[in-house]
């Protein structure tokens, strides 16, 4: 029997338990794998459900396996962090190659995070191959590579990760940074034409209505301003509450707008959800407004993009192309400079499509014109007294100047931010500054886990006495992109 199903084929079934609220985190049944037929299952609980003594989490439970929902990962040694991280990285490995449950088929072995997650992530994927390039694991590298490939030729685009109920959204486009990294270790040009065709199908993705769009008006991920230049957003088709944070949403769905869900489900495609940076009133989630907001970090990202179209078109000979591709970078270049530079900050903001301004949440964002090296000297000097004096905390850099109770603000440091942090100092040569970020998140980690024996998901940067809080779910350890930013980052 094959056991993939979409949650849909049993929506009265999974509202009734995510309202009845059985299971303490709503994505244990999103990762539920049916044992029997689910037409079977459902005509069985449309029989049973009315009865006196119906009890419904046995009902599931007989019904469902659970079996790996959560990885626990408990040790009786002690080990030196950077032996943990390696053994870590088998205990993290998983090969998916049956459909199960809403878990996708991918042709090669991958790395899930961790805790709650057990699936493959698409922008962690690229941090934990910062570590496995550290750790000499070339050929999981080039594993997760083929996968996401192997996931934008057959469903368009990487999705946010591999259950069908993420089919609606990707995430950060990282594809094209991870070729980079591949060129890193093993440095053949092969890998950009090997995939050229990939990354050309991501780009059509992301740029998906270009053609009919008038000025000032938005369809799917791309924005035309008011004076006709195009800008990207983060974007989800579905308006309904996401499977994974079921009642979550629809609780916080009371007196919102009609695109509340769909606001929500665009922020989880930035992989920030969620954060102050999305909030009307920078306090509040039922303010939500993603749809509103073109991004810094993904213009940048599609920047990297192109520059690399243009690159693999060259080594292809497709001069028509990379003439294309190549105008293309440059104009989003300058377009990344007019929108999103903010003069009076002197730092990088988002941009408000409606209201034609820079938005005003202050986020680690901004580091990403630095990262990728689109910034000049002087904006780079001005982003690194910013982060220097308003992100920088004793234990590492945080991802907003506001504190919510959201995860993705203060006190908060996350582990790509420290890597990109690193970078973008290193890039425009503020080594003084990349040193303190690095040892300032490191030695945090290595807090924690002489405290714990734990990896964590994030970190706590001003208190470093206690563990990161705050979003919908407790803090999660293994954990992937932590693992591979410290070793990464030890090894620079």
């Amino acid at each position: 029997m094959n056991k993939q199903f979409y949650i849909n084929e049993i929506q009265t079934l999974f509202d009734d338990v995510q309202r009845a609220k059985i299971f303490e985190d709503q994505k244990m049944m999103t990762d539920a794998v049916p044992l029997f037929p689910v037409s079977e299952i459902n005509a069985e609980y449309e029989k049973k459900k009315g009865i006196e003594g119906f009890n419904l989490k046995d009902f599931v439970m007989a019904n469902f396996d659970f079996l790996g929902a959560k990885i626990s990962i408990r040790r009786e040694d002690h080990l030196p962090i950077e032996q943990h991280i390696e053994k870590l990285w088998d205990e993290l490995t998983r090969t998916a190659y049956e459909e199960k449950g809403t878990l996708l088929k991918l042709p090669k072995p991958y790395i899930v995070p961790g805790g709650r997650f057990n699936e493959f992530f698409y922008w962690d994927s690229y941090f934990i191959m910062l570590g496995l390039q550290a750790s000499g694991r070339t050929e999981m590298m080039e594993n997760i590579v083929e996968n996401c490939s192997y996931l934008i030729q057959n469903v368009g685009f990487v999705p946010n990760a591999s259950r069908t109920h993420f089919l609606s959204r990707s995430q950060p486009p990282y594809f094209s940074l991870m070729l980079d990294l591949i060129f890193e270790t093993t440095p053949d040009e092969k890998i950009y034409t090997r995939y050229h065709d990939t990354l050309e199908k991501e780009y059509a993705f992301w740029m998906n209505g270009e053609e009919s769009l008038d000025n000032d008006s938005s369809v799917k991920r791309i924005a035309r301003t008011k004076n006709g230049d195009l800008l990207n957003r983060y974007y989800d088709a579905d308006n309904t509450p996401r499977p994974e944070s079921y009642l979550i949403d629809i609780e916080d769905s009371e007196n919102t707008g009609e695109e509340f869900y769909r606001n929500i489900r665009s922020a989880c495609e930035s992989g920030w959800d969620f954060s102050s940076r999305w909030f009307a009133d920078g306090e509040h989630i039922q303010t939500i407004e993603t749809l509103n907001i073109a991004e810094v970090d993904l213009n940048s990202l599609l920047w990297h993009l192109e520059k690399t179209l243009a690159t693999s078109s060259g080594l292809l000979n497709l001069a028509e192309k990379e003439n294309y591709f190549t105008q293309r970078a440059a104009v989003r270049r300058q377009m990344i400079d007019t929108y999103f530079w903010d003069e009076k900050t002197e730092f990088y903001k988002d941009y408000h499509l409606k209201k034609h301004t820079t938005t005003p949440s202050e986020h680690i964002a901004a580091l990403y014109p630095l990262f990728l090296g689109l910034a000049d000297q002087k904006q780079a000097e001005s982003v690194a007294k910013n982060i220097a004096e308003k992100f920088l905390y004793q234990g590492g850099l945080v991802t907003t100047t506001k504190k919510t109770g959201q995860q993705w603000d203060l006190p908060n440091a996350w582990a790509p931010y420290q890597w990109l942090g690193f970078k973008a100092m290193k890039n425009y040569g503020f080594d003084e500054l990349a040193e303190e970020i690095k040892s300032n998140w490191c030695k945090n980690v290595e807090r924690v886990y002489s405290n714990t024996g734990k990896l964590m998901e994030k970190y706590n940067a001003l208190d470093t006495e206690t563990i990161a809080g705050g979003g919908e779910y407790p803090n999660q350890d293994g954990f992937g992109w932590t693992n591979g930013v410290y070793l990464k980052l030890k090894q620079n």
